[in-house]
């Protein structure tokens, strides 16, 4: 039960029905309740950007409002601000849990809802004031001196959007006694919190996973029901909160770290032949580095964004100014340059004394993608391709490049095609049977 009443368009809640309580009173009731992934998520204090992930009914929102009053609670006499993806999500998910657990905790507050919705909750230390806001809406941090700011649900936002309003709120965190960004959210494939806070990760940014298993009170039918109505990538990340690839279709499903993956080379390559796969692009030319071992293929070097072919055939002579190398790029490099020079970009490696493999034309995508594929693993088991750890950049792009939905082609605007199409115009050339071990000029395709 809660004591409510209006005065100059502020709702007062709690007042006269309970004392206001101490921030140490508080933090202590909130971290008795609390699961233990959510108790580490509420109690790091000391990393600058810090996440939760977890699956369904984990107690996400539970953690971030936890959160958020603990942060109220050591930063008394400041302001701080929650954003969630949109308005409804603010009224129906956020704000709701928030006042539950306002009156559950007993915390004298009051409530704003217009022009903007805010908190100010109450301690007998003074008063702390959260703003709501959605992400989206982030350039309305302009101005703001902020302690501590929280995203709910932000991997359902595009990425772009996600890490500039990030952004914004880590250039806003210049007041209070502790300054922090904190996020919850339930992982959406290779997104804003798998770059943030997986991937690209700082050393002043902690990630804390957590299954929906994890939490103990759920209904004994809730986990049973997803299991029963998603399919496994679904569940991986809905369910085990891990971060998968969750577009339609990836391009080289084959792909399997525990299968392809070497941590060491299995023999010196000084004296090797290397075959270089090479795709074009201005100021992003790639190259995949291989030798063959009988009938299989060893990928041991990747070279990325190097900004024209002469960069990039620079670059591969400084790395290996010793070995015999052949390159098979995109064909189309016979007829164009990446530096707008005289010489085509094949003209231009050929300068540098390595020996063109390339095809008259390109093969079709598809035939391309499923000799990769064959070479991954072909329909007896077999497995023909192997890849050095170190290639980091490959490894991520056959991992994450999926389908366009719209073309049915391997897409191209994320940037996860260009070390494939460098790695697929060498495994067509020289394992397809169509063309392996044919000469440097043929050019036709059998039906």
């Amino acid at each position: 039960m809660s004591i409510c009443q209006r005065v100059e368009g502020h709702i007062l809640h709690g007042e006269g029905l309970y004392e206001v309580p101490t921030v140490c009173d508080i933090q202590n009731k909130i971290t008795n309740d609390l699961l233990p992934h959510q108790l580490k998520f509420c109690k790091d204090t000391k990393h600058r950007k810090l996440a939760l992930v977890c699956g369904f009914g984990a107690g996400k929102t539970y953690a971030l409002v936890s959160k958020s009053i603990i942060m109220a609670s050591m930063n008394v006499g400041c302001i701080s601000a929650i954003f969630e993806p949109t308005a409804p999500m603010l009224r129906d998910i956020l704000m709701r849990t928030m006042n539950e657990l306002l009156e559950e905790w007993e915390i004298p507050f009051t409530f704003r809802a217009s022009p903007l919705p805010e908190y100010q909750l109450q301690f007998k230390e003074g008063v702390h004031t959260i703003l709501l806001r959605t992400i989206l809406t982030y350039q309305r941090l302009r101005g703001q001196n902020l302690c501590a700011v929280g995203f709910d649900e932000a991997d359902t936002v595009n990425k772009r959007d996600a890490e500039q309003a990030m952004n914004m709120a880590l250039a806003r965190l210049r007041s209070g006694n502790v300054q922090q960004f904190y996020a919850t959210t339930t992982p959406e494939g290779h997104g804003w919190a798998f770059d943030t806070f997986e991937k690209n990760a700082k050393l002043d940014t902690r990630l804390i996973k957590a299954k929906t298993l994890d939490n103990p009170y759920l209904p004994d039918t809730f986990i049973p029901s997803l299991e029963e109505n998603y399919p496994p990538q679904l569940i991986k990340a809905y369910l085990n909160g891990e971060f998968v690839n969750l577009t339609a279709g990836a391009v080289y499903s084959r792909f399997d770290r525990e299968k392809h993956l070497i941590n060491e080379l299995p023999f010196p390559i000084e004296n090797e032949v290397l075959k270089i796969g090479i795709d074009f692009n201005v100021m992003n030319c790639n190259a995949a580095v291989c030798v063959t071992a009988n009938d299989k293929l060893i990928v041991i070097d990747e070279i990325t964004k190097q900004k024209d072919t002469d960069a990039l055939a620079a670059e591969i002579k400084r790395r290996y100014p010793f070995n015999k190398i052949l390159v098979y790029p995109d064909a189309s490099g016979a007829a164009r340059s990446t530096i707008n020079a005289s010489k085509t970009d094949i003209a231009i490696l050929q300068s540098y004394g390595f020996v063109n493999m390339a095809l008259r034309s390109n093969p079709p995508i598809k035939d391309r993608v499923q000799t990769l594929q064959a070479l991954l693993e072909n329909s007896k088991g077999r497995v023909r391709l192997a890849i050095y750890a170190n290639c980091r950049r490959l490894i991520e792009c056959l991992e994450l490049q999926s389908y366009d939905e719209r073309t049915g082609d391997p897409d191209k605007q994320n940037g996860y095609d260009h070390l494939n199409d460098a790695l697929g115009y060498l495994c067509y050339r020289e394992f397809n049977m169509i063309y392996s071990r044919a000469g440097n000029k043929t050019g036709i395709r059998i039906y």
